[in-house]
């Protein structure tokens, strides 16, 4: 079968169209027969290297984590999943990513993927929707009412918390540039905020939940703005233990524990409207399309998400 992979670690030149021996499931597993990926930045990260000391990768590796398709062969103990079923998930493997048109995927981490919902649009959802369901709803409990600044809204997982947020009744403000403001507060966003023009730190305060998917002076200066027994959910590096006593407030770094139960919550949501992916960047599976693919996402200013149409 045809796949995307590295065979080293690098910049992008190290992605190469190479056919690879097709995926066999084990008893609890399905070959999933894909239809659409997406791109996230941790795909950049582990091509260039930086996660090799925590990631336990063989090469040749195939990048990708999220996957959209139909089941094309079962395990012999899989129980909720059959041949032709539509799927989507977070693939938790270390040897068959998703840049392929096969891969293998746990039973545990599928989700059925409602009649309404594009492969496309539901490619886009795994990783970043699961990031943003895990930082808001398991890491921060919140709850309706709650005052929530999410950094970085026009982006994959700032896009995904606040539609999140927002079904869950939550006031909620997003620091995103001004090109994004239409569509970013089409998502429900009560406060905008263009971050060349405010700095968000001297106009909201007392805040229940930020999430923090930039890291650095933001984080930082993202503590001011709770109040006391605020959250502080980080997807980029552990929030400073002492900044967080000082304060009174629960941070931590979320790493994130793939689950087809939560990604059926969010499929019960796309299916009824309240979740939908913004993809701004489209390409194909094919060594130059994911080089593309990779150079939008490294700029760090990609709109939503970016897809890989396989089929």
């Amino acid at each position: 079968m045809k796949a995307i992979v590295i065979e080293q670690y690098g910049d992008r030149n190290q992605l190469k169209e190479k056919d690879v021996d097709f995926p066999v499931p084990n008893e609890n597993q399905v070959i999933v027969e894909l239809h659409a990926t997406s791109i996230n930045p941790i795909d950049w990260k582990l091509r260039e290297g930086y996660l090799k000391e925590m990631l336990d990768f063989d090469f040749p590796i195939i990048l990708g984590w999220d996957a959209a398709g139909i089941v094309a062969e079962i395990g012999s103990a899989v129980e909720n999943f059959k041949v032709g079923d539509r799927v989507f998930a977070r693939p938790d493997t270390t040897r068959f990513g998703t840049y392929a048109e096969y891969t293998a995927v746990d039973e545990h981490l599928l989700a059925h993927l409602p009649e309404n919902v594009s492969f496309e649009e539901a490619a886009a959802v795994p990783l970043a929707g699961l990031t943003a369901w895990q930082c808001l709803v398991d890491f921060s409990d919140i709850q309706e009412g709650d005052h929530v600044l999410i950094h970085a809204g026009s982006g994959g997982v700032g896009h995904y918390a606040i539609q999140i947020a927002k079904q869950k009744g939550a006031y909620v403000a997003a620091t995103a540039s001004g090109k994004n403001q239409e569509w970013v507060e089409k998502l429900g966003v009560d406060r905008f905020i263009n971050y060349k023009e405010e700095e968000f730190s001297e106009v909201l305060s007392d805040y229940d939940i930020v999430l923090d998917t930039l890291g650095g002076e933001i984080q930082e200066k993202s503590f001011s703005v709770l109040k006391e027994g605020g959250r502080l959910p980080s997807i980029v590096q552990p929030p400073d233990e002492d900044l967080a006593a000082k304060h009174g407030v629960k941070a931590g770094f979320v790493w994130l524990e793939p689950s087809g139960e939560k990604l059926t919550k969010l499929a019960s949501m796309m299916e009824e409207g309240d979740l939908v992916s913004v993809i701004g960047h489209r390409f194909d599976l094919s060594e130059e399309g994911l080089k593309e693919a990779h150079s939008v996402s490294e700029t760090h200013h990609a709109k939503g998400k970016i897809v890989i149409n396989i089929k």
